[in-house]
């Protein structure tokens, strides 16, 4: 899972270590927007673009992936999925920022705006992305509370629990100060989380980080992984500019 800051680099980036690390689905968010005769694509991947999310599904996945409208304007994408087993599962990307128009920020966030209550209609279900919103409910290292509210409301009223590793998320200057923050996070059911592993991977040239989530199930059931790496010098896409601040970001 990763946003990509609408940049085209960190987006194959995304892809690139889907591939390595063996993923079946890459959540993004804010991804490089198409223009026209300008599509984006990879080999190893089908792509299924919302609005401000796409979801990308590895072409040799042994599950079934089925997309399902519940609004939110292409910032909220719904796939059911299953499993050889029979298994069913439901997985929800989100991207809950306030919509830009002519580079105005908008009063409403469309992510909120979905069909909620017909999305959690399942007992599996594992949802992820940039929440945009400040707690100190799933990040102890957080500055004063805000744009939290949809979110501690969501979780409460379903039951669900944040998955994070502790790690900060995201990274920004303010009054010339590196600013961190935790603010993309899978939540889902406790009994899900205990199945659910996270990481996360700076390796990028998006000031957020990829999290990656390995869910386990019974032995046997798990995600069939290939460790073929195809190439990408993901060091030789950053800036100096871009290296500098990530190093820097480490150090602190």
């Amino acid at each position: 899972m990763h946003n990509c800051r609408r940049g085209y680099d960190a987006t194959m980036i995304a892809l690139e270590k889907g591939i390595v690390w063996g993923a079946d689905v890459v959540m993004m968010q804010e991804v490089v927007v198409e223009k026209e005769g300008y599509n984006i694509s990879h080999p190893g991947y089908r792509l299924v673009r919302g609005g401000r999310t796409m979801t990308a599904i590895r072409k040799d996945t042994h599950l079934e992936f089925s997309e399902v409208d519940r609004g939110g304007d292409g910032d909220v994408q719904v796939f059911d999925i299953k499993y050889p087993s029979g298994r069913e599962m439901r997985l929800v990307n989100v991207y809950d920022q306030l919509r830009q128009v002519e580079g105005v920020r908008s009063q409403g966030r469309p992510a909120q705006t979905a069909r909620w209550g017909e999305i959690m209609g399942r007992n599996k279900i594992l949802l992820g992305g940039d929440w945009n919103a400040h707690s100190d409910r799933w990040d102890p290292e957080c500055p004063p509370k805000r744009d939290e509210v949809f979110l501690t409301n969501l979780m409460d009223e379903y039951e669900l629990t944040d998955v994070t590793d502790g790690e900060a998320t995201h990274t920004s200057m303010r009054n010339s100060e590196i600013s961190s923050s935790l603010i993309d996070f899978f939540i889902t059911k406790a009994r899900l989380a205990d199945n659910l592993e996270i990481a996360t991977d700076w390796e990028t040239t998006s000031d957020y980080v990829i999290v990656c989530a390995h869910l386990r199930w019974d032995e046997g059931e798990g995600v069939k992984v290939s460790r073929k790496v195809t190439g990408w010098d993901i060091d030789g896409l950053k800036s100096e500019e871009e290296k500098e601040n990530y190093e820097k970001a480490q150090k602190d």
